[in-house]
């Protein structure tokens, strides 16, 4: 039932450029398709795992430079470099995640802060590279057999199949084994140890996987501001896929893909009010987390274990 409702909606949100012209709601679209994607990734490694990492910040800004470095850089073009972008997030999470992985999960998330911080700093000092505060403008629309997608209603096209690629590969890894032992991990470590399963294998992964797919939403979103700067590696990215998780319920990947969605669409339902916009905006989340404390899908869930309990009565 929920596949068939996913598959409705997914089908429903391909056809946004066909329903409107205007290239703004087009453009909340695709902002809405890349942060759910982001959100997922950061779910996999928070609300499965239950490790949190603010280190999806650094891998956001490495996938935007690095795909915009691939094609003005290196001569490529936009598929190759959210490929690359992917692959090299992934290597990097191998790398400071061997180690970090290894201490404590409050060290875990001090580290994974200073990783995003040290990106940040890159970012904006390295000027050989990155151009410093100036950053890469003008990123040329990417293109596939002879179309180019110029337009913001014809990169929402880009930006759809990227996000239905990477949402069901996420999904088919949350309800795999994998996905399960994940979850046991975050729940009782010391239990999996007993069962005879190493818990660093499967976080390890997890925080790979995070990496390589927050990299490409990166990659994908920087080809759709076109330009990349180190306002790109700002906290707010962070805030709004921390928020989306949160508000949709850690640990629950159909709550954290609706959240995604609504949230993202939200700050710009509350544009009738420039002045009080985000006021309303931070009251709405505030008044959420007091009735929903462990999000949309833990609200739904403790009220069908109410009917439940009424039934067996």
């Amino acid at each position: 039932m929920k596949l068939a409702l996913a598959l409705l909606a997914a089908l429903a949100l391909a056809a946004l450029p066909l329903l409107t012209a205007s290239n703004y709601i087009v453009g909340i679209g695709i902002s809405a398709l890349v942060f759910t994607v982001a959100a997922a990734a950061l779910n996999l490694i928070y609300g499965f795992t239950g490790l949190l990492s603010f280190a999806q910040l650094g891998f956001w800004g490495i996938g935007g430079y690095v795909t915009a470095l691939t094609v003005v850089t290196f001569g490529g073009n936009f598929w190759w470099g959210v490929l690359w972008a992917a692959l090299l997030n992934a290597a990097v999470a191998l790398v400071i995640g061997y180690p970090t992985l290894r201490t404590n999960r409050h060290a875990f998330v001090i580290m994974t802060l200073t990783f995003a911080l040290l990106v940040t700093l890159i970012a904006r000092d390295w000027v050989e590279l990155t151009r410093g505060p100036l950053g890469i403008p003008n990123l040329p629309k990417p293109s596939a057999f002879g179309y180019a997608f110029a337009t913001t209603g014809q990169f929402y096209w880009v930006a759809w199949a990227f996000s239905m690629a990477m949402l069901a590969f996420l999904y088919a890894l949350c309800s795999s084994r994998i996905g399960r032992t994940l979850v046991a991990i975050k729940q009782n470590e010391p239990l999996v140890r007993a069962q005879g399963i190493s818990p660093m294998p499967y976080k390890l992964a997890a925080f790979a996987i995070s990496a390589a797919v927050t990299g490409a939403a990166g990659g994908v979103y920087t080809f759709h501001l076109g330009i990349v700067d180190p306002l790109f590696l700002d906290f707010y990215y962070m805030q709004t896929f921390l928020i989306i998780v949160i508000i949709g319920g850690a640990g629950s990947f159909w709550g954290v893909i609706a959240a995604g969605v609504a949230l993202s669409a939200l700050p710009e339902l509350l544009r009738f009010s420039a002045d009080l916009r985000m006021i309303i905006y931070g009251v709405i989340l505030v008044v959420a987390m007091f009735v929903m404390p462990s999000g949309v899908a833990g609200w739904l869930r403790e009220r069908q274990l109410a009917r439940l309990r009424e039934w067996l009565r």
